[in-house]
């Protein structure tokens, strides 16, 4: 039944723009010579209103455009391998990926989102690694900060990235080991000179107004990607609504007594029964994180690999999409959040990279409301311990990054059609 349907769509397919064959850009470890372009390709043909299909699992999860020569020459000028494949051929290959017993699947992506990078005002392209990879890509976003989520801009987004951010109003916790530096003293005076222009008293009390509004932008049906410390402060900020967790260098008064009893978890997007670091001194959140254990010896660099999660691509195509790769073994990568401790996920959360011996999550997947979120730890996944102030990547050394191709999954997911991913 299912062979006859694809056949059905590529005969309309054909009838409609004219096409009788196709552009595979296959994604398997030695197929393609730049993964990361390979997504800008996807998403430029998006933008061109051509009918893309993402091809989960097929040779690392390849995409099969229309075959023009605009399609051709922008594979060629951006160095992207491609396949030219016959009508024929296409529907041996679709006949494949019908198979029930192929963990295959054909989906569908039918517009290029509308993304948006949650990041401060003159913030470099390499102060982040998403911000970084769309721009290796050439998949346009547009920067968004306080100003525009307070007042109601993300509801022209499909996409939001969280950069590096401390939603807490702890500056990070950077404290200890910057208080002095200018570039912490300089952004500290910045985001409080934000916060009364935006009729706030403390960063904290307006950082928690952003968090709220971002979870509202989730739960009415927006995609949110956060990494590093912009994952564990978010869902802090939630559970910690109503109190006063910042010490006096960061707000200027006290704490709430005996805070930690009175947070309620039900506020978080992913996390559980964690402990906040009330240390000032300490450059650390909670217990959610696990970076300790590297500083401490107990996960060496050369140990340090996560394993992507194997899904069914006919009845879990969220999941699947989201760990499409051209390898199952991802190394790891050191950032404020590095990873997630396995006991403080909670059960409704989906782990979907994680290191079962080190007892943690790297990379998870949630609903809230009609929204999803995704949260991935780590600073740069190229850059094993990313210091302030080092040079920063080169994604010419890394085009087949395979860190680096999460990210991307997440960027082109809300493009599918709808209607598959509710099957």
């Amino acid at each position: 039944m299912k062979t006859i349907i694809y056949t059905i769509v590529l005969t309309l397919f054909f009838q409609t723009f004219g096409f009788a064959s196709f552009v595979l850009l296959p994604m398997e470890a030695e197929g393609q010579q730049n993964h990361l372009k390979a997504y800008g390709i996807t998403y430029w043909a998006l933008e061109k209103q051509y009918k893309v299909s993402w091809l989960l699992n097929y040779r690392g999860g390849s995409f099969l455009l229309p075959d023009t020569q605009e399609v051709r020459n922008e594979c060629q000028i951006r160095g992207v391998t491609f396949e030219v494949f016959s009508d024929s051929k296409m529907n041996t290959i679709l006949e494949e990926i019908s198979s029930p017993s192929q963990n295959m699947e054909v989906v569908v992506l039918e517009k290029a989102p509308k993304i948006a990078v949650y990041t401060p005002k003159g913030n470099q392209p390499w102060d982040d690694a998403v911000t970084m990879v769309l721009t290796y890509a050439e998949i346009p976003y547009t920067e968004i900060y306080d100003e525009e989520v307070l007042s109601d801009q993300l509801i022209l987004y499909d996409w939001l990235h969280l950069h590096h951010e401390d939603f807490t109003g702890q500056y990070g916790k950077f404290f200890g080991a910057y208080r002095n530096a200018p570039w912490y003293i300089e952004q500290k005076r910045d985001a409080e000179i934000l916060a009364k222009k935006l009729g706030y008293n403390k960063v904290s009390e307006e950082k928690l107004a952003v968090a709220l509004k971002i979870r509202d932008y989730v739960i009415g049906g927006g995609f949110m990607f956060a990494m590093c410390s912009a994952t564990d402060s978010f869902d802090i900020a939630l559970a910690a609504e109503g109190l006063d967790i910042c010490e006096p260098m960061f707000d200027g008064d006290d704490s709430d007594a005996n805070y930690q009893a009175l947070i309620d978890y039900r506020n978080s997007f992913a996390f559980k029964d964690f402990n906040l670091e009330r240390n000032p001194m300490v450059y650390e959140f909670s217990d959610i994180d696990t970076t300790n254990d590297r500083q401490k010896g107990i996960i060496k660099m050369e140990q340090d690999y996560f394993s992507l999660m194997d899904f069914s691509a006919k009845w879990d195509p969220i999941p699947t999409m989201l760990c499409q790769n051209h390898t199952q073994l991802v190394k790891g990568f050191m950032g404020q959040t590095t990873a997630f401790a396995s006991d403080k996920i909670k059960t409704s959360v989906l782990l979907l990279g994680e290191n079962k011996i080190n007892g943690e999550a790297r990379y998870i997947h949630g609903t809230k409301g009609k929204g999803m979120f995704t949260f991935y730890g780590g600073h740069d996944p190229e850059d094993y311990q990313h210091r302030v102030g080092d040079a920063p990547t080169v994604l010419d050394l890394h085009p087949n990054s395979p860190g680096y191709r999460l990210i991307l999954n997440n960027v082109l997911f809300p493009a599918a059609r709808k209607k598959k991913l509710k099957t």
